[in-house]
């Protein structure tokens, strides 16, 4: 093999591997909620029309909420993030905690 046919030959089996790796990557992601060291907890209040995470009251799918900011949608955000824009990890429909 010659060294031009080498280089271009080599050049193509690069891009195919990076190619292979990214598909992979992408195809396999898991969920970031799940990744090791992130703690997460349910925010409600905050999610954008059609960006709420689970079901909710009226619906059983998540991305079905029909309004922004509803107080019954939630989402899931890294752990202390609700304090910060001002959601809620309770929905508003939720029932006071009986007295002890």
């Amino acid at each position: 093999m010659n060294g031009t046919k080498l280089a271009s030959t080599t050049a193509i089996a690069t891009a195919v591997a990076f190619s292979a790796v990214a598909l992979t990557t992408t195809a396999h992601a898991g969920d970031w909620t799940k990744i090791k060291g992130i703690k997460v907890e349910k925010v409600y209040g905050v999610a954008k029309a059609g960006k709420n995470d689970c079901a909710a009251k009226g619906h059983s799918c998540a991305g079905q909420s029909k309004v922004d900011n509803d107080p019954n949608e939630w989402i899931y955000l890294p752990k202390g993030v609700s304090d910060k824009i001002g959601g809620s990890l309770k929905p508003a429909d939720a029932a006071p905690a009986a007295a002890m």
